[in-house]
């Protein structure tokens, strides 16, 4: 069984929270365990040492930088959602996303 533990950023945590809710039951049906959880950018810091990828909503695109600065120490992976898969909440898209990037 693989386990991803995973981290979704935006504003407040509102839309992040409901795409974390359908990577959750798209992981459960694949087997994959581990976490994954929607925080507000302020939060972020926190998490570093428990997750593998931070991934932040389209409107954060900016923040990528400055994110992968304060992941490196931790070896999290740190990347925008595509915004066809944050548009349609798409929890299948956004697991399959994270698996590609945490294995490049």
């Amino acid at each position: 069984m693989e386990t991803i533990n995973m981290l979704l950023c935006c504003g407040a945590g509102m839309s992040s929270g409901f795409l974390a809710q359908k990577t959750r039951k798209a992981a459960k049906k694949r087997g994959i365990s581990g976490s994954i959880d929607a925080r507000s950018e302020s939060e972020v810091s926190q998490y570093l040492d428990t997750i593998d990828i931070l991934l932040l909503g389209p409107h954060y695109a900016s923040f990528k930088e400055e994110m992968a600065k304060q992941a490196a120490p931790h070896n999290v992976v740190v990347d925008v959602i595509p915004q066809d898969i944050y548009g349609m909440l798409d929890g299948e898209g956004l697991l399959d996303f994270a698996i590609q990037k945490l294995s490049n």
